[in-house]
C-alpha cells in the first residue's frame, strides 16, 4: 500500500479534466481520497482542476509498462477514464484504449496498484466501430493482465456539462420550431455521472470485489425520440411545434463530411463512429451491477431532476448550434475579402494613389493584406489554429480601422460604409473566439 503518511489513498485518474474524469476527481476528493490528476494538457487542466496535483503525458507514447514508472510513483489506485470516439490529428484509438492500457495494467499488477477501467456499455471485438472494437481490446488486456482489476461500462453518460453526444442532444434542443432527428427509435440506456464517480468510489472502497466487469446503465431504455424530447423539456426550450424525420440514408454523408472536419482538428459529435453507435443503440445490463452490491443507477428522469438547467446550459446549447456556423461565416468572410481584393487590386490600390500613394506601393499593401485575409481565412478552418486566427481577426480589424482613419479617413463618409462593415467582424472574431474554448 502506497498511501500518503495519513493514510489516505491516493488515486491517479487518467483524463482527469474530461467528463467522466472530472466527475470521478471531485467524488473521490469528497469520498476519503486523494487524487491525482494525468492528462495531456496542462493549459486545461489547470484551468478544470487549477488545485490538483497533476502529471502530464501522452497516451500515445506509453508502449510499455515501464513506461508508467515514474507516473505511478505513490500511487495506490489508478482510473481510466480517459478515451477518444475517433482516429485524427490528435487521437490514435489503438494506441489510447489499447496499448498504453495494457502496458498501465501490467505496471498496476507488477506493483500490486488495484485499477479501475471505465470502458463503455455494448463495446466488443466483432462490434462496426473502431471505438468499441479497441475499447474491448483495452478492457480484454485489463482482465489478462492479472491484477486487481474492476471495469465499468458506463451508458450514455449525462452531466450538468455536455460533451460528445450529449453536447449533440442539447445542440439539436436549441434549434426553435423544430426538431430534426434521425434513429429516433433507437434504445437509449443512460447513467447519470454522480452515479459512475459513485460506483468508481465503491471499488476503490473494496465495496464492490475485484476482478468484475459490469454495465452502469439504468434499468429501462429509452427510445432516442424521447430522449430528445426530454432533453428539449430539461433544458427549458419550448416544445417542436414540428418534428422533422431525417432518413437514414443521410447519415453516411453526414457522416462523411464530419469526418473530414475531423481531419483539420474538429471534433464533431457527428463523426461516423458516433452515427453508427447510436444506430445499434446504447444498452447494458444493470442487473450484473446489482448482483455484486451496487447501488441501482437513477433512472433518465431522476438523472435530469438532479442536475436542473440553468441560463447558462441553455445559453451554452445556442452558442454551441452557432458555433460551426460562426467559423464558416468568418470563414468565407475573410477568404472573399482577399480574393475580391487580389482581383481587383488596381481598384482598391486607387484609394491609397489619391492621397498620394506611389501606384506600386499602393498596389503591393493592397496585396499583402489580401494574402493576409486568406491566409486567415484558412486558419480558422484548421482547429489547432483556430484560435489564433480568431485573435490575428481581431487584430487585423483594429489595424485596417487604425490605418484607414489616418491614411484615408474620407471612407468614413463613404456611403457603402466599408469602415463600418469592419466592425461586425470584429465583434464576431471575438465572440467565436469564445466559443471555441474546449472546457
Amino acid at each position: 500500500m502506497n498511501a500518503d503518511t495519513y493514510g489516505t489513498p491516493r488515486v491517479l485518474v487518467l483524463g482527469g479534466y474530461g467528463l467522466i474524469g472530472s466527475g470521478i476527481v471531485a467524488e473521490l476528493q469528497n469520498g476519503g481520497f486523494d487524487p491525482v490528476g494525468f492528462g495531456r494538457s496542462q493549459r486545461t487542466a489547470l484551468k478544470v482542476h487549477k488545485s490538483l496535483e497533476w502529471r502530464f503525458g501522452d497516451l500515445r507514447d506509453f508502449q510499455v509498462a515501464a513506461d508508467w514508472s515514474v507516473y505511478l510513483e505513490g500511487i495506490d489506485f489508478v482510473v481510466n477514464a480517459a478515451g477518444a470516439l475517433q482516429d485524427g490529428p490528435e487521437d490514435d484509438l489503438q494506441a489510447v484504449h489499447v496499448t498504453a492500457i495494457s502496458a498501465l495494467a501490467q505496471a498496476c499488477a507488477e506493483r500490486d496498484i488495484g485499477l479501475v477501467q471505465v470502458s463503455a456499455a455494448g463495446v466488443s471485438q466483432d462490434a462496426k466501430t473502431s471505438f468499441f472494437r479497441t475499447k474491448a481490446e483495452g478492457d480484454k488486456a485489463v482482465e489478462a493482465a492479472g491484477g486487481r482489476t474492476w471495469i465499468l461500462r458506463p451508458g450514455l453518460v449525462l452531466a450538468q456539462t455536455g460533451y460528445g453526444g450529449t453536447a449533440l442532444l442539447r445542440m439539436l434542443s436549441a434549434i426553435p420550431f423544430v426538431q430534426p432527428l434521425a434513429l429516433k427509435d433507437t434504445p437509449i440506456q443512460s447513467v447519470g455521472l454522480p452515479d459512475v464517480a459513485r460506483a468508481v468510489r465503491a471499488c476503490l472502497d473494496k465495496t464492490i470485489a475485484p476482478n468484475t466487469t459490469a454495465d452502469l446503465v439504468e434499468e429501462t431504455a429509452h427510445s432516442l425520440g424521447s430522449l430528445q424530447k426530454q432533453m428539449r423539456d430539461w433544458l427549458g426550450f419550448e416544445p417542436a411545434r414540428l418534428e422533422i424525420p431525417l432518413p437514414r440514408f443521410l447519415l453516411r454523408p453526414v457522416g462523411a463530411v464530419a469526418d473530414g472536419l475531423g481531419r483539420l482538428g474538429w471534433r464533431s459529435p457527428l463523426r461516423s463512429a458516433a452515427l453508427l453507435t447510436l444506430q445499434d443503440g446504447i444498452k447494458g445490463d444493470p442487473k450484473t451491477w446489482q448482483g455484486l452490491g451496487g447501488a441501482p443507477m437513477k433512472n433518465l428522469p431522476e438523472i435530469l431532476a438532479q442536475m436542473p438547467a440553468r441560463a447558462e446550459d441553455r445559453v451554452s446549447a445556442r452558442m454551441a448550434l452557432l458555433m460551426p456556423i460562426c467559423v464558416a461565416a468568418l470563414a468565407l468572410f475573410w477568404f472573399l475579402s482577399g480574393i475580391i481584393g487580389l482581383a481587383r487590386i488596381s481598384v482598391a490600390a486607387q484609394t491609397l494613389i489619391d492621397v498620394g500613394w506611389p501606384s506600386f506601393l499602393a498596389q503591393a499593401s493592397v496585396g499583402f493584406w489580401a494574402l493576409v485575409d486568406i491566409a486567415l481565412a484558412v486558419a480558422i478552418l484548421w482547429r489547432k489554429t483556430a484560435r489564433q486566427a480568431c485573435i490575428g481577426m481581431s487584430a487585423v480589424c483594429m489595424i485596417y480601422l487604425v490605418s484607414a482613419s489616418v491614411v484615408t479617413p474620407a471612407l468614413w463618409l463613404d456611403p457603402l460604409g466599408p469602415l463600418v462593415k469592419i466592425m461586425p467582424a470584429f465583434i464576431l472574431s471575438l465572440v467565436t473566439l469564445a466559443l471555441l474554448e474546449k472546457r
